[in-house]
């Protein structure tokens, strides 16, 4: 018996024609649809990149106790549980953030690897002249961009690509290793994640618009910022375009996969699971990016594959709510091993082979944001109750973040804590944590898929909410949330859910203002002080700096204002949920006020 993921990072599932994406060349995808059981309620857990990693490593949910880290020495590692028990696993990738601070304890859980370089501005190429980089769409200016740049120049051609290199490193231990038993490959590719660098034979089916500055200027549109949408219809199509281009890269990458199935004849006795992280926002919602807005349909809900030769399920839809933490507890099913009681996830045979119920409700989030409960009908996003998302602890025996170590002074609170109900003994760290973004400002959000797949329409029905978060609250005490989160949600940690614990109508102001389209820039600029004119130039005016303060007191700040000098408050609304388009508004008017 043997395995396959192939994983996608960042795959959106109404791009792929398996679930209904039009006008988009992935016929593999379609050819993948008719060789597998497609799961139309498969939900991601823990978010972003590495969070998702370590669900499919342990089989539990890790975003109310941590953000963004490594593999816990407590952690159970699925494939290290393979190894162990005689299955050879072995990880191709060219998804860098492995080899990061905040990933550093994945891959050699693995007997063994390969890494390509290359992808996101990765530390590959040593170039110590800058490039020149093209005029952008986007606002990024940063060593990523600068790096990306360099590394761009050595994968010229699509055979160089570090997507190419990591499935051809793939196809070779699938043709070393067709004729032998028990073994586990997962082939991981970082894209279609933005950046969104792909070749004109996949560019040729979409891009053909060029988009230009003011000055006349040819814009690059292949990496968009994670922030509210100020861009034109023509860039934002771009902008689409380019991120289908790169799918469609993928998607023959796929076929290479599925062309190595057929030859090597392993659809008798391989599992194979294709599947992603997580999605990205593409201009819905009037939002770029992901993590730092709510954890919207587009993001959170994934396309799932699985082929299970047990069952030989084959061209058929699967409607039960399933989440990445089954992908672990499936493989060791699949191996004949027992999955560990520490474990969330339950296996997918089953529910494979007829749609045997996996579970009533899934729950997602990332650190410090939203706490989001699903019933594959029923989306309920928690906010916090305060604007100071408070109290809020990390816990980890692992002090890194994505890309660094946390400093001295970020540990200078910490206090050893626990241990806590998955720590196997281990006392752990526990200190003041921070979320990325500000989850208060987007409220407390209810939608019905059914009605409302585009989630444009928040519900205010107190039934359902206390339905839904009587749901959120059993999870999270199933999955040993701190007391705290209880706290910060406003949620009891024991006891019943009652009428006084509902949040959506109180906080349905802040989902409107927060839903609220940024305006274009040209609707502000004018003469004298306005919301276009750089905060250092407002904040040296006393009367003006009076202004912005009154309406934007973070720039009290020296600490948050000295960095942001350069940028206008539009531009602050368009990067902070915190700042409001109504403020916005009420700054400019006056601006104008102060400016006559």
């Amino acid at each position: 018996m043997r395995a396959i993921m192939v994983m996608f990072d960042t795959l959106n599932r109404r791009f792929l024609p398996a679930y209904g994406a039009r006008g988009v060349h992935a016929p593999n995808f379609e050819r993948l649809g008719g060789l597998t059981a497609v799961f139309d309620r498969a939900y991601a857990g823990s978010m972003p990149c590495m969070p998702a990693r370590r669900e499919m490593h342990t089989g539990r949910h890790n975003f109310l106790h941590r953000s963004w880290g490594p593999l816990e020495p407590f952690d159970d590692s699925v494939p290290e549980l393979l190894s162990r028990s005689g299955v050879h696993t072995h990880l191709v990738t060219d998804h860098q953030h492995y080899w990061e601070d905040g990933g550093a304890t994945f891959h050699n859980r693995y007997d063994t690897y390969e890494f390509f370089r290359g992808q996101e501005g990765d530390k590959w190429k040593g170039h110590v002249a800058d490039p020149e980089l093209p005029p952008s769409l986007s606002w990024r200016n940063d060593r990523y961009r600068r790096q990306d740049w360099i590394n761009r120049q050595y994968m010229a051609t699509e055979d160089r690509h570090s997507q190419t290199l990591t499935v051809d490193a793939g196809l070779e231990f699938v043709a070393t290793n067709a004729a032998e038993d028990r073994w586990f490959l997962q082939i991981e590719c970082f894209d279609p994640h933005e950046p969104f660098f792909t070749y004109d034979e996949h560019r040729s089916h979409y891009v053909h618009e060029v988009v230009k500055n003011d000055a006349g200027e040819e814009l690059t549109a292949d990496w968009p910022d994670y922030r509210r949408v100020t861009e034109s219809g023509a860039e934002t199509d771009r902008l689409r375009a380019e991120y289908a281009s790169l799918l469609s890269m993928c998607d023959k990458s796929l076929g290479r996969v599925l062309d190595a199935m057929d030859e090597h004849g392993l659809w008798d006795d391989t599992l194979l699971i294709v599947c992603t992280d997580h999605g990205l926002l593409l201009g819905e919602h009037g939002w770029w990016g992901k993590s730092i807005q709510p954890w919207y349909d587009e993001n959170i809900h994934t396309p799932l594959f699985v082929w299970d030769p047990r069952s030989g399920v084959r061209g058929e839809r699967r409607a039960r709510l399933v989440q990445t933490i089954d992908f672990g507890p499936t493989l060791l099913d699949y191996f004949g091993l027992p999955v560990p009681d520490l474990m969330q996830g339950r296996p997918l045979a089953r529910t494979v082979a007829d749609d045997t119920p996996v579970r009533e409700a899934g729950l997602f989030g990332s650190f410090g944001g939203h706490v989001n409960v699903t019933d594959g009908r029923y989306v309920y996003m928690r906010a916090p109750v305060r604007a100071a998302n408070e109290p809020l602890h990390e816990y980890t025996l692992m002090p890194t973040h994505m890309a660094s170590r946390f400093d001295p002074g970020e540990l200078a609170d910490a206090e050893l804590a626990g241990p806590l109900p998955f720590t196997k003994g281990a006392p752990v760290l526990r200190l003041t944590g921070h979320a990325w973004g500000n989850p208060h400002a987007f409220g407390t959000m209810l939608f019905d898929l059914d009605s409302d797949p585009g989630q444009r329409a928040p519900l205010l029905d107190d039934t359902v909410e206390l339905r839904m978060t009587t749901l959120l609250t059993e999870l999270m005490r199933a999955a040993d949330a701190p007391a705290e989160q209880f706290t910060r949600l406003g949620l009891p940690a024991t006891g019943p859910v009652t009428g006084d614990h509902l949040l959506a109508r109180e906080q349905y102001g802040l989902v409107r203002a927060a839903t609220e389209d940024l305006p274009r820039r040209a609707e502000f600029d004018r003469e004298g002080p306005c919301v276009t004119t750089p905060v250092r130039d407002l904040l040296a005016a006393p009367a003006t700096r009076a202004a912005v303060l009154r309406h934007l007191p973070m720039l009290a700040n020296p600490d948050f204002a000295g960095p942001l000098s350069d940028a206008s408050p539009w531009r602050l609304a368009a990067t902070t949920p915190g700042i409001s388009v109504g403020a916005l508004r009420e700054l400019d008017a006056e601006l104008a006020r102060v400016g006559t």
